[in-house]
């Protein structure tokens, strides 16, 4: 179920009292940390992190009039996820990350092409996800999806 919530304030108020400090945090940790240039809104019912129109005004080619998309992170039904298309674009940056977590985290890494869940809220290696965020700029962010969208 896709939150209908238009700021993230909203959408973490909107949350469990339980998710809502987990949520906080994680939103810190990728805005404290995340290149300048992207944006914080609601796209897609989660809370998103985009390179807007006025840097790239093509938008996002599923939907141009979206901004496009970098990261995003949600309460979903069974855990919390961290969408990062990085990490689902660059294999080098993959394994940086699947490599870096077991030294930020205790468990298995419960992870698809570009989203990392977490369902033990208590193990989330916020350190981490917040270098993370800073390992691409927009413009690294444009060039790599251009070189991938624009074949």
């Amino acid at each position: 179920m896709q939150s209908k919530a238009t700021t993230a304030d909203q959408y973490i108020s909107e949350l469990p009292e339980d998710r809502q400090e987990v949520m906080k945090k994680l939103r810190e940790a990728v805005k404290s940390n995340l290149p300048k240039g992207f944006e914080e809104n609601m796209q897609y019912g989660m809370i998103s992190y985009v390179v807007p129109h006025s840097i790239y005004p093509d938008g996002y080619h599923c939907k141009p009039t979206d901004a496009l998309p970098f990261l995003s992170i949600a309460s979903q039904k069974n855990h919390i996820a961290f969408y990062h298309s990085g990490i689902y674009t660059d294999p080098e940056l993959s394994d940086w990350f699947v490599n870096e977590y077991p030294n930020h985290a205790t468990g298995k890494l419960d992870m698809g092409k570009s989203c990392v869940r977490f369902k033990n809220f208590k193990n989330i290696p916020f350190k981490l996800l917040g270098e993370l965020s800073s390992k691409i700029t927009v413009e690294q962010w444009i060039e790599k999806y251009e070189s991938v969208i624009k074949k």
